[in-house]
Parts: structure tokens; sequence; C-alpha cells
């Protein structure tokens, strides 16, 4: 069963994000993991969405997501992520 990451974020140091984005796609691929949604429009149907930018990232599995954000390759750049936005980050599992 497929397992998701969201993330909702706001920008605040865009050089730490840019060092991130040169590098996050390369940690995803050995864990089969894809970015299905990542910025464009956003409209908020219900509730209140205070964030700029929502990422989703698809995984094969709950185990393989898991894999991936606990991985040395992540946990290197994930400092970056952290220092340069706001953000909010779930992990859900898919439906067969």
């Amino acid at each position: 069963m497929s397992a998701y990451y969201i993330f909702q974020e706001s920008l605040h140091d865009p050089a730490k994000f840019e060092a991130y984005r040169k590098v996050v796609m390369s940690t995803l691929a050995p864990f089969d993991g894809r970015i299905v949604a990542r910025g464009g429009e956003l409209t908020v149907v219900e509730g209140e969405w205070p964030f700029d930018r929502t990422v989703i990232v698809e995984f094969p599995s709950r185990t393989a997501a898991e894999a991936w954000y606990n991985s040395p390759a992540y946990q290197v750049i994930l400092p970056l992520r952290l220092q340069s936005m706001m953000c909010n980050a779930i992990l859900i599992d898919g439906v067969e």
C-alpha cells in the first residue's frame, strides 16, 4: 500500500531552501519516492490553510517512506529544510 508525506510550507530563507532543493530528489530515488504535487496554484475550499506551498511525496509503502526520512542521505539535508521554512509534515497511508 502506498504512503504519502504531505508537507505544508512557508519559506523564509530561499538560499537554504535552494541548497536543499538541489539535493532532495536524489535522496528519494533509492526508496522509489516521487513528488506528485509541489507548489502550484492552491485553492482553499474549506477552513484555513496558512501555508504558501504544499508538497506531496508518494512512496510504494510506509516502510519505504520511513526509510527515506530516516536515511543518512536525507538526514544530512533535513536541517536545511527545517531552517529555511516553517513546515508541518505528516505521513499517511494510501488506500488499496
